[in-house]
């Protein structure tokens, strides 16, 4: 179960993370569906997106992008906070289509998950 969790939560983080770009690309504002948990991200903040907590079990409130996002190719990458756990997780998040976004990362002991991000508005 811990790993459906953080499979999960990677995968909301991914979404999240991808989000961060939009100032290149609006694709990542809005409000995604991640498992138990909802995450709302808009434009601004520290890193140039912020993916916030606003429904779920725990953590509500809790900004998810942790770093700057960086741009790879057609993935991005960037540290993302998971919404159970709160463990930061290096991320790279690619966008599977326009209300999908696919995560897969690691925390720096190791523990890595994957996951996927659902658009709900």
């Amino acid at each position: 179960m811990r790993i459906n969790t953080k499979t999960m939560f990677v995968a909301a983080v991914l979404s999240l993370a991808v989000a961060a770009p939009a100032i290149a690309d609006q694709s990542m504002v809005g409000t995604w569906k991640w498992g138990d948990y909802t995450v709302e991200c808009k434009e601004g903040g520290d890193h140039g997106m912020s993916c916030t907590v606003m429904g779920g079990p725990k953590n509500m409130g809790m900004e998810m992008i942790r770093s700057a996002l960086a741009k790879d190719g057609e993935s991005f990458s960037g540290q993302i906070a998971h919404p159970a756990t709160a463990e930061i997780y290096n991320t790279k998040m690619m966008m599977k289509d326009a209300d999908t976004w696919t995560l897969d990362g690691c925390t720096d002991a190791g523990v890595c998950a994957k996951g996927v991000f659902v658009r709900l508005k």
